[in-house]
């Protein structure tokens, strides 16, 4: 019988799903699977096997691999985790019968561990609004004697160089293509994949200057809110990376971002903010700052690859797969919104002519981006009183244009934009920002608040925009009232922005499809960071 035979696999899991098989017989067994490990609850202990798989990234497809890294797992977490991991047991089968120890043939191996309380779990905690800046206070004080304590060696500093990081990125965007079209758009995967490298080209000193102070140490690797455990007197940080060593011989800020950015994923910035400062005061290391944004999209999108995999496991219930299906989509956002605006809010204005394409555009990129519009023909409707899918006569379409409804439009959209900024979320505005004096008055807010912003300018041939225009009269849900008789008097008054400087305006040519029209835009917006 081959040890990685189905059969065996479904006889282990039935033996591990066994209270009997436990020498301490507990009253139930509960299993919980990842994508590559079978973790056994059987209070008050955890039996951890390895599933026998090779993803590219981690190879337990042999027994001796799996007895290996069982081992290297136990050795590795006790230095954050005391007193938890207490070894590795051999499972053995002997006349059809498996069995814990050495008694016959060592088919599999188990990581045998102490069960931590549940209620001090850090994801828990934080669902519960129990974690404040004193429970990250602690969790500062032990990495900073954890990453103090580890001096780096030649074989450790070399993965800081940029060619050995690319590995593990080129490596993400390789095994992740296949799941473009389903968890991933092809807009996201382009812009996220520019922006990592050019952040490579234009931080090259930087990431020198990394290796040349040391930051480069043996991390943890998996640093994230469930491997946090905050009980009243101790704080273990348990099940760190053992299966490939390059992604625990990182830096420093590559490690503490992971835990960032699961603060910002759980809807807690605040916390990531705090937790990156007081660390890095801790460290008396100030560059790692310039490179949180980046590493911190690199941890998103490694959670989206993984739970994309996830997804393809034939063992996990349509339940499981749904909820790790938005959890991928929700990271891979996230690692799309890092390499647009970092972890500040930003205001990105879709501007264009009529029929320019502007709103469609700004819709597939709220969609992408996961942000809120808020368009002026919506605003226009409303603040008229007006049905938003009717389109009124000669006489509404003049008051709806007027100078006085325009002036109260704009003034809503700069309303909304304070209230965003003011709430650190980012948001688009949709409108044509045809006036100087609009641009004007939004950029002197935005600047006064420092808050970034850039302005996207949709540019179509007169012949295409006459054809969107003569389009809308077929569209059920159309909001905005303007149309092929409107556009020479619209065209008229639209002044073009010449004003704005290439760090706060990028032109987006809106003539192919949507999906390169959004991927293009994407692509630009990682580089306009004003």
């Amino acid at each position: 019988m081959k040890e990685t035979s189905h059969h065996l696999q479904e006889k282990l899991l039935s033996f591990l799903l066994e209270p009997r098989s436990y020498r301490h017989r507990p009253k139930h067994v509960r299993l919980i699977q990842t994508h590559a490990s079978y973790v056994l609850i059987a209070a008050p202990y955890i039996y951890k096997v390895k599933k026998p798989v090779n993803l590219g990234f981690l190879d337990f497809s042999t027994l001796e691999n799996r007895r290996h890294f069982s081992e290297r797992e136990v050795i590795l977490n006790r230095r954050l985790c005391h007193g938890i991991y207490l070894g590795v047991v051999p499972i053995s089968l002997n006349a059809d019968r498996l069995a814990f120890g050495l008694r016959g043939d060592v088919v599999e191996y188990a990581i045998k561990m102490r069960k931590l309380q549940d209620r001090y779990f850090m994801l828990g905690l934080l669902q519960r609004d129990r974690v404040g800046m004193k429970d990250l206070d602690r969790v500062v004080s032990t990495l900073k004697a954890f990453y103090e304590g580890k001096r780096p060696t030649k074989e450790v500093t070399m993965w800081g160089r940029i060619k050995k990081l690319k590995i593990s990125t080129d490596e993400n965007f390789r095994q992740t293509e296949a799941f473009i079209g389903s968890t991933l758009s092809r807009p996201a995967f382009e812009a996220i994949r520019l922006y990592t490298e050019n952040f490579y080209n234009r931080n090259a000193k930087l990431f020198d200057s990394r290796i040349r102070e040391q930051w480069i140490r043996d991390c943890h690797g998996d640093l994230h809110l469930e491997h946090v455990h905050l009980a009243p007197k101790t704080l273990s940080i348990y099940d760190c990376i053992e299966f490939n060593d390059r992604f625990r011989y990182i830096d420093v800020a590559n490690d503490i971002a992971f835990l960032a950015m699961d603060f910002d994923y759980h809807g807690r910035p605040d916390l990531s903010r705090y937790f990156i400062a007081r660390l890095a005061d801790a460290l008396g290391d100030c560059g790692m700052l310039g490179l949180m944004d980046f590493y911190k999209c690199y941890r998103a999108y490694v959670r989206g690859k993984v739970e994309s995999i996830r997804q393809g496991e034939v063992d996990i219930s349509d339940s499981e797969r749904r909820e790790s299906r938005a959890r991928t989509e929700r990271y891979f956002r996230l690692a799309l919104q890092y390499a647009v605006c970092g972890s500040e809010p930003r205001v990105v204005v879709l501007m264009g002519r009529v029929g320019s394409g502007k709103s469609t555009l700004a819709s597939a990129l709220g969609r992408e981006l996961g942000w809120d519009i808020f368009s002026s023909d919506q605003a226009r409707k409303e603040l008229a009183g007006l049905p938003l899918y009717t389109r009124g006569g000669p006489a509404v379409r003049r008051r709806l244009y007027s100078k006085a409804t325009t002036r109260k439009t704009y003034a809503a959209l700069l309303r909304n934009a304070r209230n965003r900024v003011k709430e650190r979320r980012s948001l688009i505005l949709d409108a044509t920002f045809s006036l100087r004096h609009y641009r004007d008055q939004l950029r002197q807010q935005l600047d006064r608040a420092g808050v970034a912003y850039c302005f996207v300018e949709a540019q179509a041939s007169e012949k295409t925009s006459r054809k969107r225009l003569e389009a809308r009269e077929r569209k059920a849900h159309e909001v905005s009232d303007a149309r092929l008789e409107d556009f020479e008097m619209l065209n008229r008054s639209y002044e073009r922005p010449s004003e704005l400087d290439l760090q706060h305006r990028i032109t987006v040519d809106t003539e192919h499809s949507l999906e390169a029209t959004v991927t293009e835009t994407l692509k630009a917006l990682t580089e306009c960071k004003g």
